[in-house]
């Protein structure tokens, strides 16, 4: 289901990333996407935002996110959403995460909306 708001986007995103389905998660970034998945590090492109995604999911994580519309001009829209996230680490023990984010999204001729910035940890 594609996003029809930019807001929509993080819902569409904590549905996925719930029920562990990476296909759907990929499928909310534009292809020449980037994402920061930890603090310092970005990767862009299909294949390394699917390669990321893939490691959160191995948490087997559970995120609530709280999304809100900052500004939007045309087709690009800025979000932010305040979000907490348990799993399991590697090691088995517990994860807990929490951030604020800060996502460029982007209209497409469809009328949908992908993220084409995703940073989890916001201006960390």
């Amino acid at each position: 289901m594609p996003a029809r708001s930019p807001e929509e986007l993080d819902r569409l995103f904590a549905q996925a990333l719930n029920s562990g389905n990476l296909e759907s998660l990929a499928a909310l970034y534009e292809p020449a996407a980037s994402l920061s998945p930890q603090p310092g590090h970005t990767v862009t492109g299909t294949q390394g935002i699917r390669q990321a995604l893939a490691i959160f999911l191995s948490m087997k994580p559970k995120i609530n996110l709280m999304p809100r519309l900052l500004a939007q001009a045309g087709d690009v829209a800025l979000v932010s959403a305040a979000w907490t996230l348990t799993g399991t680490g590697p090691d088995g023990s517990p994860v807990n995460l929490s951030g604020q984010s800060a996502e460029v999204c982007r209209r497409q001729r469809d009328g949908s909306w992908r993220y084409v910035i995703d940073n989890p940890f916001g201006l960390q």
